[in-house]
């Protein structure tokens, strides 16, 4: 049966012709917008830890991290081929020299790709010249932007300290290069709506992104936003509304961008609202049902690039 989109791990499948896993590093850094006087505290739905709640811990070098994970993916499922993820906080925040050292540190056997993780403000050419070397030493390059959204009130609001501006720009740039590029987004943002959900589709295909990497909002604990939900100054959707919204944005992203995730996770310890206290399998099964009921595919409504009002003349 046809997939209803398109689905990460068989992209994935596809291009190396067998499973590949994807392994997270954790380096010790920080991001432009948490660091002292240059930032602004930090985005508000960002735990001290980052988004590194899987990772080993960074005072363990990239070798080792990577060599301890693939034992135990090797072991469990027996593979072979490998992603290198560096994942937490903004990985392209050093100094060129540390980057250069960090990624070709990355360069071990059965590593066939290298997925740096950062922000859009954070990446420019200098960067991007250092990963094209690395790829010149037989390994693929990916690069995932957190953007959480295209409404730009919004990200002031979680006060994530760049704008829209910064997310074409970056696109842009890394398209020049010839890396794959994967977006971040968050579908249940406070004050965002049905027209951001679709907006959000919009942008990121006519930027022709390579990837969407679908996030549903938790709650950290000490966190800004998690003192405002607990002040119940912001409201979270029903997870009925969250499930609808990822299908809309589906019906609207093209049918050529990958989908990497559908919903994230977190440990429950470690939050005051995750998932609505549902496992994540669980909602992505409803978003498969309300699919199959709707008769719904990736790129249904993806009508409004290229000219869409003069079509009907040629």
């Amino acid at each position: 049966m046809k997939d209803r989109y398109r689905i990460y791990s068989k992209y994935l499948k596809e291009k190396y012709g067998e499973k590949v896993y994807k392994l997270p590093l954790n380096l010790p850094l920080t991001c432009p917008n948490r660091d002292g006087a240059a930032g602004v505290g930090g985005c508000s739905f960002c735990a001290d830890v980052g988004a590194g709640f899987e990772s080993l811990e960074n005072t363990l070098s990239v070798k080792e991290q990577l060599e301890k994970n693939m034992d135990y993916i090797r072991r469990r499922y027996k593979a072979n081929k490998f992603i290198a993820y560096f994942q937490n906080y903004t990985n392209t925040y050093m100094e060129l020299d540390k980057f250069r050292e960090y990624m070709n540190k990355a360069l071990i056997e059965d590593i066939v790709e290298i997925s740096v993780s950062t922000r859009p403000d954070a990446i420019n050419d200098e960067y991007l010249k250092i990963l094209k070397d690395i790829e010149s030493k037989g390994v693929n390059i990916s690069i995932e932007l957190g953007l959480q959204t295209v409404n730009y009130h919004t990200l002031k609001n979680i006060n994530r300290g760049h704008t829209l501006a910064e997310l074409i720009d970056a696109v842009i740039r890394i398209k020049k290069y010839g890396f794959e590029t994967t977006v971040h987004l968050i579908l249940n943002l406070p004050n965002d709506n049905m027209d951001d959900i679709i907006e959000n589709a919009k942008v990121l295909s006519a930027l022709k992104v390579d990837g969407v990497k679908l996030h549903s909002l938790y709650i950290a604990k000490g966190t800004k936003m998690a003192c405002e939900y607990q002040n119940k100054e912001i409201e979270i959707i029903e997870l009925e509304e969250y499930v609808k919204r990822v299908c809309v944005f589906l019906q609207y992203i093209s049918k050529d961008i990958v989908i990497h995730r559908l919903i994230g996770r977190a440990p429950e310890e470690d939050t005051l609202f995750c998932n609505w206290n549902t496992s994540w399998w669980k909602i992505k099964d409803m978003i498969d049902e309300y699919m199959d009921n709707k008769d719904i595919y990736q790129g249904d409504k993806c009508d409004y690039l290229n000219g869409k009002s003069v079509k009907k003349f040629v």
